[in-house]
């Protein structure tokens, strides 16, 4: 293992767009090597990724706007959903749900930054896009006039959950609704001053719903019992995440997890701990990650660029790049 230092900002939601606090960290650095698929866009800056079950990729992108479906086997990548469709600004969080057909996205206005003005949606929003053909199906905002959408999860009813990380709530979208309801809301969702809360969002083998909040680095279990969100738990980790962010299931009571300083890691839940085992660890600002198979791809954001005011007239390393990281029998359990 080799070592490495990489910057890391800290995520502006719009309330503070221009407040930028960028911190350096040292993070392991496995030796091995990854391939990579280009996104296409000179401020692409992608976010999330999602995957269905034939191995189909699909990218948000923070300053182009819109969405990039990427095919592994060939490597062809093209925007699938164009910026601004259904009137969507910057796309965050993304989600596959193959049952209904849709696609989920985060869409949030950060014009301020340097995002995306093809669409005309200047609050935080859910949107929904056929996911064979990508035309637009759904635009549903989210409550209060502060909120921002960022990460997406569905349970097998169909039902929508979302993170909202300038408000201490998880707010569900029931199938069939048109409305959201708040699931959960407690302090420690919290968001710190000038930092973000609600982060990656995932549901356990164990029937419960998981969270990261990004800038305190904390894991969180949401117990759910008919249905409903009941206590919420603060769980106690080997070690602190560094900008914990997307959170995606494995087995039994396992999920990877990127975290911002430049790690993908395979986290393991048991009672009210977690213990965290880097896979690989030389990511410059990861932001999300989708398993397709034995293979994790992880999207190279690249933020610091976007959300630190002091780069915004340096170039970010280009093209970005979504990296394939093959993963070892017991780093999927």
């Amino acid at each position: 293992m080799g070592r490495v230092t990489v910057s890391r900002r800290v995520r502006c939601l719009p309330e503070f767009a221009f407040l930028a606090l960028v911190l350096s960290f040292t993070v392991e650095a496995a030796t091995q090597q990854v391939e990579s698929i280009p996104v296409p866009g000179t401020k692409a800056f992608p976010e999330s990724i999602t995957s269905t079950s034939d191995g189909v990729l699909f990218v948000g992108r923070v300053g182009d706007g819109g969405i990039v479906r990427v095919k592994p086997h060939t490597a062809e990548s093209t925007v699938f959903v164009q910026p601004g469709a259904a009137g969507s600004r910057s796309i965050l969080g993304v989600f596959a749900d193959e049952a209904s057909s849709t696609l989920w996205a985060c869409s949030n206005d950060l014009s301020a930054l340097g995002g995306s003005l093809a669409g005309s949606d200047t609050r935080s929003a859910l949107k929904g896009f056929d996911l064979n053909t990508g035309d637009a199906k759904h635009s549903f905002s989210l409550p209060g006039s502060h909120a921002f959408c960022n990460d997406i999860t569905v349970d097998g009813k169909g039902s929508v959950y979302v993170t909202d990380s300038a408000n201490p709530t998880i707010l569900k979208l029931s199938a069939g609704a048109t409305t959201f309801d708040v699931f959960a809301q407690d302090a420690a969702f919290s968001p710190p001053q000038g930092g973000a809360g609600l982060d990656g969002i995932a549901f356990g083998s164990d029937g419960n719903l998981y969270v990261t909040t990004y800038t305190a680095g904390e894991l969180l279990r949401v117990e759910v019992k008919d249905g409903r969100a009941r206590r919420v738990t603060r769980l106690s980790g080997n070690r602190h995440l560094q900008f914990p962010d997307a959170l995606r299931k494995l087995g039994d009571n396992s999920f990877l997890l990127v975290e911002g300083a430049g790690t993908l890691d395979r986290v393991v839940v048991k009672d009210n701990g977690f213990a965290v085992t880097p896979i690989y660890g030389n990511f410059s600002t990861p932001t999300s990650v989708a398993l397709i198979g034995t293979t994790a791809w992880v999207t190279e954001g690249n933020t610091t660029y976007f959300f630190d005011i002091s780069k915004k007239n340096v170039t970010p390393p280009l093209p970005f790049r979504i990296y394939a990281v093959s993963l070892r029998k017991e780093n999927i359990k």
